[in-house]
């Protein structure tokens, strides 16, 4: 086990973040029995969707329409290994609103016993952008999107 595994919550960020919960299931995981790690990526798209639906409603009409939400970087750094049945939390959190750019990271914990334990960290760069004649263009975040996103950022 590495030096991660003993972050607890009190040693995390203190920002307020949006939580997905989920259970690790045996098609999340690789023919060695541990996740692969491409489902944490997919994870931080369940979570920013889930978070979404829940906060920020109204973006999924205009995402109907010309307004977009282009992911324009994406990472994870990975400490522990995940398995089958393990319970994970993926917690979101703002990092930033620059111009028409939403930066997201991402605390993916393994419920243990009652402790929470740290096994990866992740991050997305999200670009607001619309659809026009000329292609697409960069829009500043809609303002109900970015006042839903400043309640996961420091308190």
């Amino acid at each position: 086990m590495t030096a991660y595994t003993n972050i607890r919550d009190s040693a995390l960020d203190s920002r307020k973040p949006f939580v997905y919960r989920h259970l690790v299931t045996f098609e999340d995981t690789n023919v060695v029995g541990n996740v692969y790690f491409a489902r944490h990526i997919s994870w931080q798209g369940r979570c920013r969707e889930s978070f979404l639906k829940a906060y920020a409603a109204g973006i999924v009409a205009d995402l109907k329409g010309n307004f977009r939400l282009v992911t324009l970087q994406v990472s994870c750094e990975y400490y522990e290994e995940l398995h089958a049945l393990d319970e994970i939390e993926v917690r979101m959190r703002l990092a930033y609103l620059r111009q028409h750019k939403i930066g997201l990271d991402f605390d993916y914990m393994v419920i243990n016993g009652g402790e929470n334990i740290l096994m990866a960290k992740g991050f997305q760069e999200i670009g607001c952008m619309e659809v026009t004649s000329r292609g697409l263009q960069a829009v500043t975040p809609p303002e109900d999107l970015a006042r839903a996103l400043q309640q996961f950022t420091h308190t």
